[in-house]
């Protein structure tokens, strides 16, 4: 280990005195102090010392570009973000990708850009998923503007993904509806279908059905036929305020199988409550006397008097008899 920094530090020596200028010399000699920068780095990734490499390589870079050789800078800061994922420094790597991407465009090379905006992305997405929807968003820009359509719909899906992902669900609905343009413009009519049931999804999440079913409408002639019907079912539910249909709906498995975000996303989907009936008032018996109205209870009397008369001539008649 020890020979490899001391071999790393000999090539530094040499870039320092390449960098140095005399009265015979003008011009500090950017192409040999790249290269043996990049030596140093070497060394030092080989005896484990990332923090030395890292930094060599940003020389090198630097030396490159003041070189007017930006493909090569870019190439060192390439190199320097997979350094900054080994040391787990990955605060860092957006900066740096921005600054290659770039490095590529002035280049001429956009597709480089978009690429290593692609990998810098990928090692955010799980831990920093806010660097990396940035850097999608960068890179579906970069590849539009070269009529890269194709590749463009796939980084436009990655954004689509990590907003729903974040619970950013108004613009999910816009990047998806960007996607499915981009799916437009090469006729890829199965994927616009796929992005409609998300849209459907996204729109419910948001709590507008309104929208939900505008974008059924304006996408459902693009949907499988089992996509139609389920998707149909669900706004049903929706709209009579049935929870039972909605769930059948959610676990259907075409949605069950879509990527990991959508599917989580009906998992988790608020269902509708349903509409609430009044309980029945319960009765209990004997807890009071019937109400019985006075003009009732005279009525009776009335009609109970004459009942009276009978009987009571039957006892006169029977006691004068005796």
């Amino acid at each position: 280990m020890s020979s490899k920094i001391e071999e790393a530090q000999e090539h530094i020596r040499q870039a320092e005195k390449c960098l140095k200028t005399s009265l015979l010399k003008w011009r500090p000699d950017f192409d040999n102090a790249a290269e043996e920068y990049n030596k140093a780095a070497t060394c030092f990734r080989n005896a484990k010392s990332l923090d030395q490499c890292r930094d060599c390589l940003m020389k090198s870079a630097d030396c490159h570009r003041q070189n007017r050789a930006l493909f090569h800078a870019a190439k060192c800061l390439d190199q320097a973000i997979l350094i900054c994922k080994e040391m787990n420094n990955l605060g860092d790597i957006r900066k740096l990708a921005e600054r290659a991407c770039n490095l590529y465009q002035q280049h001429g090379s956009p597709e480089s850009g978009a690429t290593v905006l692609d990998k810098a992305a990928k090692i955010l997405e799980q831990s920093h998923p806010e660097d990396a929807l940035q850097l999608y968003k960068q890179a579906v820009d970069v590849v539009t503007i070269e009529d890269s359509t194709r590749q463009g719909a796939e980084y436009a899906s990655k954004v689509a993904r990590i907003m729903v992902k974040l619970g950013m669900y108004d613009q999910a609905a816009d990047a998806i509806r960007r996607e499915i343009g981009l799916h437009q413009q090469v006729g890829s009519e199965g994927a616009i279908g796929r992005l409609a049931v998300a849209l459907v999804l996204v729109q419910l999440a948001r709590g507008d059905y309104v929208a939900a079913e505008k974008a059924f409408k304006e996408w459902g002639n693009c949907c499988d036929a089992a996509e139609v019907q389920t998707l149909e079912s669900l706004l049903q539910a929706y709209d009579d305020e049935d929870p039972e249909l909605a769930q059948r709906a959610l676990s259907s498995p075409f949605i069950r199988h879509m990527d990991v975000e959508y599917a989580r996303l009906a998992r988790d989907l608020p269902l509708p409550k349903g509409v609430s009936i009044a309980p029945k008032a319960n009765v209990i018996e004997n807890a009071a006397a019937s109400y019985v109205s006075p003009n009732s209870g005279a009525a009776g009397d009335a009609a109970a008097k004459p009942a009276a008369g009978p009987a009571g001539g039957d006892d006169e008649d029977e006691g004068g008899l005796c």
